[in-house]
C-alpha cells in the first residue's frame, strides 16, 4: 500500500474533544507533505469543547480536489475511542481498515454499549479490524493515556494501514508538537514500532 503515490489515500479520525485529533490531522498533514503529497483535510467538529464527538477527514495523493470523504471512501478509520469508531461507518466499505482504541467513554445518562455489541456492529461493514488497548498501553509505559492517538497513528506507519512512511510521521511529530511534548510523543512512537 505504500508504494502507490499515485492513488488517494482517504482516512477518518473520530475520537471526542480533548484526545488530540487536530493535533494528529497536522502530523498527517505534514508527513503526507514531506513525501510530496498533495492534500485536503477537513475538521468536523461537535461539542469537542466538551467532550464531544469530533472527527477529521485527510485525504492526500497525487492530485486531491475535496477536503470530504465521501460514504464508503475511507481506506482507513482511526479511532481514539471504541464508541467513536461507529459514527464513521458510514464512510467505510468492506475493505476499510479500522485501527481502534479499546477505550470506552461513559455516555452520562445512557447505557453503556458493550464491546462485543459495538464489534458486532463493526463487522457487518468491514472485517478489518484491529482493537489495540492503546490508552492503556501508554499509562502503564509512558505514564500517560493521553499519546494513545500518536501511539495509534505510528503504529498504523508501522504496520502499513497507512502510506506514509514512519520516518515521515517522526518529521511530522518534531515539526508539530511543542518542544516541552516532544520527548513523550517521540516515546510514543518509539513504542509502535516494537
Amino acid at each position: 500500500m505504500r508504494n502507490n503515490k499515485n492513488k488517494e489515500f482517504n482516512m477518518v479520525i473520530a475520537g471526542t474533544g480533548g484526545q488530540g485529533l487536530i493535533t494528529l490531522l497536522r502530523i498527517v498533514a505534514e508527513a503526507a507533505l514531506e513525501e510530496g503529497q498533495d492534500l485536503k483535510t477537513s475538521e468536523l467538529h461537535g461539542l469537542s469543547q466538551r467532550g464531544g464527538s469530533v472527527g477529521v477527514h485527510i485525504r492526500f495523493g497525487r492530485k486531491i480536489y475535496s477536503p470530504l470523504i465521501s460514504s464508503g471512501k475511507a481506506d482507513l478509520v482511526l479511532s481514539l475511542e471504541l464508541q467513536e469508531a461507529l459514527r464513521a461507518l458510514d464512510y467505510s466499505h468492506t475493505k476499510t481498515a479500522f485501527l481502534i482504541n479499546n477505550f470506552l467513554i461513559p455516555i452520562p445518562f445512557q447505557k453503556p454499549v458493550l464491546e462485543k455489541e459495538i464489534l458486532k456492529t463493526l463487522q457487518k461493514f468491514s472485517q478489518n479490524i484491529v482493537l489495540i488497548p492503546a490508552s492503556q498501553i501508554c499509562q502503564e509505559k509512558l505514564e500517560a493515556k493521553v499519546l494513545a492517538g500518536v501511539y495509534l497513528l505510528s503504529l498504523a506507519s508501522f504496520k502499513n494501514l497507512i502510506p506514509l512512511k514512519p520516518d515521515s510521521i517522526k518529521f511530522a511529530l518534531k515539526k508539530i508538537v511543542p518542544e516541552k511534548y516532544l520527548e513523550m510523543n517521540l516515546k510514543a512512537f518509539e513504542l509502535a514500532s516494537k
